[in-house]
């Protein structure tokens, strides 16, 4: 058998990876309320979603980088809302491939050494990513900012900061809010088959004044890959929503990896003081506003989605329920395995049996897992620990647990020069199959409704003017030594250009001024 070929620093650096996001896996299974629904059977498809990230995820990164770096992905969508933010890639990409991972090498079908290339081409692309997503701060996660999801550039929080409208508890704007917030959530939990994947947040930003502000993104909204909004989802007329949020007398002192938050005090809807209403997609310039012309519109339009999404929830509902236990599953292991979907859309390869198919070499498994069996191994490679894997040498203590257990396998230093192993799962995508009906080929986005190869093709062409010569690598490090600069000016006048407050103002505009109101 052929050798990995990979260099002594390729493995160290793979490990190290894993044995960072194994340690805040755990703690994240420990600290967080457990996954649970009276009608999918969620740990099941979780675990057959992970088996098919082992599969496919190798072979799906390589075919998008051959159109488009991870660098440079990762700077095209940086003014765009995308799953490809927060959750969905702070943790879900890596540790849905290792999970899947773990469970094959508990299984005795694969050796922690197999598959080696996959392994470290996979967290490496990762890594490169998550390095350009969060230049701003310079992490690779959340977990080292210390809980903290602070991705956005000044000049984009400056726009969501004096956009925002104010509102008070009790008053029509704040009424309307707290409903659309709870319609939407209860939505696009339904969405991604009672699961979290289709909504995170971010943050916590400083406003000032004892207000923090918490970005809220919700995803795959309208039809568009998901194929059982197809005809149900007719009327919601934006794929994906971002809502900001200023909340006084509140600290979010952890916003996590799994977009998860908690603050002191405890969050209460009455503390909402300020929100903001948004789309984009890969083919949208930066963020476009959504009924914030006034505060009278703006309450107007929450009251109108808020309809919307009531009315699809439950036209949602009734087509689950005349789905089939393998239908079901194939709708949670699709949802949460395509999480990283966004990244063949913005490099325009977009395939939809790419993403709404399970391997064959994944469903396999299928006959195993029923519901005993799926909480069953699901609970394992979470927080017990207790799979052969995850034992150590009695000496170790395993960070938060004290126990001697690991959640990954690491690869051995020895790989390199290891004959007996299978570098790889292989560099084309088997066949898929699926319960599901075939996805119609509709896509909603902010220039309308396309055709798969029309997006494709419109991905391919599109280059916001951010990502351009001569702003792509103007951060915010770069504007604080050149803010007086015309170029910075420019720079802020992009950002600005829907902003209902601060459009023309440019670069040095300050948030004290955006508080005080008088950056005239």
């Amino acid at each position: 058998m052929p050798r990995p070929n990979l260099t002594y620093s390729q493995i160290l650096e793979t490990n190290n990876i894993m044995r960072a996001a194994g340690e805040e896996t755990y703690y994240l299974g420990v600290t967080r309320t457990v996954q649970e629904s009276k009608f999918f059977p969620v740990s099941a498809y979780v675990m057959l979603g992970y088996l098919n990230a082992f599969y496919r995820y190798p072979a799906l990164l390589r075919k998008i980088e051959s159109h488009m770096s991870p660098e440079d992905i990762a700077d095209r969508i940086r003014n765009c809302t995308t799953k490809l933010e927060s959750m969905g890639i702070n943790w879900c990409m890596i540790n849905f491939y290792l999970l899947g991972r773990e469970m094959l090498i508990n299984m005795g079908v694969i050796r922690p050494h197999d598959a080696a290339e996959d392994l470290a081409y996979v967290l490496n692309f990762w890594r490169r990513f998550q390095l350009a997503r969060r230049r701003e701060d310079g992490r690779l996660t959340c977990k080292e900012a210390g809980h903290r999801s602070q991705i956005l550039a000044e000049r984009r929080i400056q726009v969501y900061h004096a956009d925002m409208y104010e509102c008070a508890h009790g008053d029509e704007l704040h009424t309307a809010t707290d409903q659309f917030l709870a319609a939407l959530s209860q939505y696009a939990v339904l969405v991604a088959c009672e699961s979290r994947v289709c909504m995170t947040n971010h943050g916590p930003y400083n406003l000032g004044n004892g207000r923090e502000m918490l970005v809220r993104d919700f995803f795959d909204l309208a039809e568009g890959d998901m194929p059982w909004l197809d005809g149900i989802a007719t009327e919601v007329p934006y794929g994906r929503i971002t809502v900001t949020t200023a909340v006084k007398d509140t600290h979010f002192y952890i916003v996590d990896d799994w977009g998860s938050f908690e603050s002191k005090p405890e969050y209460k809807a009455e503390n909402l003081c300020g929100v903001g209403l948004y789309t984009s997609d890969e083919l949208s310039e930066t963020q476009i506003p959504i009924g914030m012309g006034s505060k009278e519109e703006l309450t107007k339009t929450l009251v109108e989605l808020t309809n919307i999404f009531k009315d699809t929830t439950a036209k949602l509902w009734k087509r689950f329920a005349s789905y089939h236990r393998e239908q079901l599953m194939d709708a949670g292991a699709l949802t949460y395995y395509n999480i990283i979907k966004d990244f063949a859309h913005v490099a325009g390869c977009y395939e939809a049996d790419d993403w709404n198919k399970i391997d064959e070499r994944a469903d396999r498994f299928r006959p195993l897992l029923n519901d005993e069996y799926g909480n069953q191994i699901l609970g394992a490679l979470f927080v017990p620990l207790s799979c052969p894997s995850h034992q150590v040498s009695p000496y170790v203590m395993m960070q938060h647990s004290n126990l001697p257990k690991r959640t990954y396998s690491p690869l051995s230093a020895a790989a390199s020069v290891d004959d007996g192993c299978v570098p790889t799962v292989g560099n084309r995508i088997h066949p898929g199959v699926t319960y599901l009906p075939e996805k119609v080929d509709k896509y909603r986005t902010t220039q309308g409704d396309l055709t798969l190869q029309e997006l494709n093709k419109r991905c391919k062409e599109f280059l916001p003017a951010l990502f351009k010569e001569p702003f792509r690598y103007l951060d915010d490090t770069w504007v604080k030594y050149h803010f007086d600069s015309p170029l910075a000016d420019e720079l802020y006048k992009l950002e600005q250009r829907q902003s209902r407050t601060l459009k023309g103002k440019g670069a040095r505009v300050t948030r004290d001024e955006i508080n005080a109101q008088t950056f005239e």
